[in-house]
């Protein structure tokens, strides 16, 4: 029988009192192997209530005892890095090296956590006015939330908690409901490394959950990753209760491929790009735009797509695991029916993928289309699988018409020798995270996660600095101090004179 997984509400695990609990399955078996609870009203505002008080006591804590944590939290991530791989790889179907790669770009952002000190520097000027100076201090906001997706279950809280509470915050986590058990035990080694009791706080649930938290009145900021609607209604119903809300949604992104590009480069690039953990990142590479003469490598791309073999999370041969749910599955293989319908040619497919010895799991192939039209639904909607689409334009110019008329601006990448091209495209491109002869640029911890027009909804974006703006309030203070001299009359003026 597996066990319901415990909720962390005031610095305890607890069994959670309600009755409705979720399956955590294995999505190449089905079978179950742990249940989340959906926390009630009373542990919800048990939560909240008791990250609001553990608040202000670590709003006092000084920075360097709050990257000493952090820097203890690091180095527990890094010594249980295969644990939580092999966590991470049994809840969503990814393979090991996946999985490992996973909880590493996490590990990333808890090193750059460490660094809070230099990052919640304020500013001084001395003598803005006579014998008065000013200064910027950096403060934290108070409780805030993070609703994280099933893609990403080590990388996606680890981009939130840390930085949030290194800054001062104190924080209630909601993680997928589809695997939440990489997230428990990331809670776990937090609280080994020293968190003191009810700064990080874990809930489990669906929509139910996610409301009352992003309306609840002690909460001031709310950071989200996943679909578009959710993101939309997050952010919302997040502002229109006042919340700060930072709420990162779909994407459709593009790479272009010049004719001068190293075309074995390309390939190999582009098959990785969309076919890696199954086509279900949103900085996965979904369409490829061949410029001129590049399009005459569309046939050995689809030798190189087909040659792809998915399997079990341990099995080291595989290229990628199912997709997280048969809902998913099911899904992908109508938009891949839908594709066909409307007149692309399906050059690979995917559709009737098995694997030996997992029956019910939730294969996709490796799915290639050329001939593809903007109008085509696997064109203009994430489908979040293997699937990659190709379409031909004869100029660089087209093909940032193409990309900038998307209602995506999350990630893209051109493949060229020119250094003029590369420059004319990253400059003339409306997408917010630009790669040049790099398929999937997601930036270092340093900087933020910067995708934009649909993709992202809100002001400051994820990790870097802008994360620890979007997580502290910045207060200036102007002082003078008097000397003995004589006071020549009031001050009737607004003048710092």
């Amino acid at each position: 029988m597996s066990s319901t997984l415990p909720q962390l509400i005031d610095g305890e695990w607890r069994q959670s009192q309600s009755r409705d609990t979720i399956d955590v399955t294995d999505p190449a078996t089905q079978a179950v192997i742990a249940r989340a609870p959906k926390a009630t009203p009373e542990e919800i505002e048990a939560a909240v209530t008791s990250a609001r008080q553990a608040f202000l006591a670590w709003r006092e804590v000084p920075a360097p005892e709050r990257a000493r944590l952090m820097l203890r939290y690091q180095h527990l991530l890094k010594e249980h890095h295969d644990e939580l791989a092999e966590i991470l790889a049994r809840e969503t179907g990814k393979t090991f090296a996946d999985a490992k790669g996973d909880v590493w770009r996490g590990i990333e952002v808890a090193e750059q956590a460490a660094n809070i000190c230099s990052l919640m520097m304020g500013e001084t000027v001395e003598n803005v006015a006579r014998d008065i100076d000013t200064a910027s201090w950096i403060q934290p906001l108070g409780v805030c939330v993070g609703i994280t997706p099933f893609n990403f279950p080590a990388m996606i809280p680890l981009w939130m908690f840390p930085l949030a509470i290194a800054c001062g915050n104190t924080f209630v986590l909601k993680p997928s409901e589809q695997d939440p058990m990489t997230p428990n035990r990331l809670a776990e080694l937090f609280i080994e490394a020293g968190a003191p009791k009810g700064v990080l706080q874990v809930l489990h649930g669906g929509r139910e959950v996610v409301d009352a938290l992003i309306t609840h009145p002690e909460v001031r900021a709310i950071s989200f990753v996943g679909s578009v609607a959710v993101g939309q209604h997050i952010y919302r119903t997040g502002t229109d209760h006042l919340k700060r809300v930072q709420a990162f949604a779909g994407a459709k992104n593009h790479m272009v491929i010049m004719p001068d590009a190293p075309k074995d480069q390309v390939l190999s690039n582009l098959v990785g790009a969309s076919c890696g953990a199954a086509g279900q990142r949103c900085m996965a590479i979904s369409v490829a735009v061949f410029v001129g003469e590049s399009k005459a490598w569309i046939g050995e791309l689809a030798e190189q797509m087909a040659a792809l073999r998915p399997g079990y999370w341990s099995d080291a041969g595989a290229a990628y695991g199912p997709v997280i749910s048969p809902q998913a599955k099911a899904r992908v293989l109508g938009l891949i029916a839908q594709g066909k319908a409307e007149g692309a040619e399906c050059l690979v497919d995917g559709s009737d993928c098995t694997v030996e010895g997992y029956p019910g799991g939730n294969w996709v192939g490796p799915t290639l289309f050329s001939g593809v039209t903007p109008q085509m639904a696997i064109y203009r909607e994430e489908i979040f699988g293997p699937v990659l689409v190709c379409i031909e334009v004869e100029t660089l110019d087209e093909a940032i018409a193409l990309v900038n008329a998307s209602p995506y601006g999350n990630g893209t990448s051109i493949f060229t020798r020119s250094g003029g091209a590369a420059r004319h495209y990253q400059h003339a491109v409306e997408v917010g995270q630009v790669g040049i002869n790099v398929p999937i640029p997601v930036p270092l911890p340093f900087f933020s996660f910067t995708g934009w027009k649909g993709s992202f909804y809100g002001d400051l974006h994820a990790y870097g600095k802008q994360a620890v703006r979007f997580y502290t309030e910045t207060k200036t203070v102007t002082s003078r101090w008097f000397d003995d001299s004589p006071v020549s009359g009031p001050n009737l003026t607004i003048s710092l004179k």
